[in-house]
């Protein structure tokens, strides 16, 4: 599975799913255009990676979060390439709390970091890929947005909301010959996985059919299928990759 000639813009790229996302496609033979908002050195320890196994990529820092910088940063990569390809929406924040001490703010400060700049993204990529019938977009959501969880009503909201987004964006862009599908990822091991005592793991793991925590690798390949023309007859689809937590 191989591309030839494409780029592609990965949202959140600098560190951890973002960047195995970014270095899995540089490695494929896309152009990665690596996104970050502050990790300005991380994201340019991930385009190094990539060069180094012959691939190629640039950094572009903007907050997905603003409008104004989201299609500004869409707009330079059109104009750098000649269009924009492909698009990951991988960037993405908590902010827990139980609903009953949840405050508006805290709600809908991850709203505006997971959802709204996925649909601000999405709309952009619309834009420029329709002008060459060609193209395709991943959003990466979680597993909460399809269970719910404690102390995550933000999140799973921004989550749900990605899902059914992502529905009705590839029936808009089915017409046009560009498809939306989303990754809802379980337990993926992760540096925020490896801060968890012994027993919460174990814990999480017991409730995996496979047994253990998935890796960004897995994550990564998936998107990767989902992007080639492998996946070409598979638009608005949510692809689970949570080793069976919810079937």
């Amino acid at each position: 599975m191989k591309f030839s000639g494409k780029n592609v813009l990965v949202t959140g790229a600098s560190r951890g799913i973002g960047a195995q996302i970014a270095l899995q496609l540089g490695e494929m033979g896309l152009k990665v255009w690596i996104n970050y908002r502050s990790g300005e050195e991380e994201a340019a320890r991930v385009k190094s990676m990539i060069e180094a196994n012959g691939g190629s990529a640039e950094t572009i820092g903007f907050d997905v979060s603003s409008e104004e910088a989201f299609v500004k940063g869409i707009g330079a990569i059109v104009e750098a390439d000649g269009g924009l390809d492909y698009l990951v929406n991988n960037a993405g924040i908590t902010n827990d709390k139980l609903a009953l001490r949840m405050k508006e703010a805290d709600f809908m400060s991850v709203i505006d970091a997971n959802l709204k700049s996925t649909f601000i993204g999405c709309r952009e990529a619309l834009k420029a890929m329709s002008k060459k019938r060609f193209g395709a977009v991943v959003n990466i959501a979680s597993i909460v947005g399809e269970t719910g969880n404690v102390g995550q009503t933000n999140y799973a909201a921004s989550k749900g909301g990605t899902i059914a987004m992502t529905k009705s964006f590839a029936l808009e862009g089915a017409t046009r010959s560009v498809r939306f599908n989303t990754i809802t990822p379980g337990f993926i091991a992760t540096e925020m996985t490896e801060v968890l005592g012994e027993e919460i793991k174990e814990a999480f793991v017991s409730k995996i059919p496979l047994g253990r925590f998935g890796t960004p690798k897995e994550v990564a390949e998936a998107v990767a299928f989902l992007l080639s023309d492998h996946a070409s007859y598979i638009t608005g689809e949510t692809l689970k990759v949570n080793g069976g937590m919810l079937m």
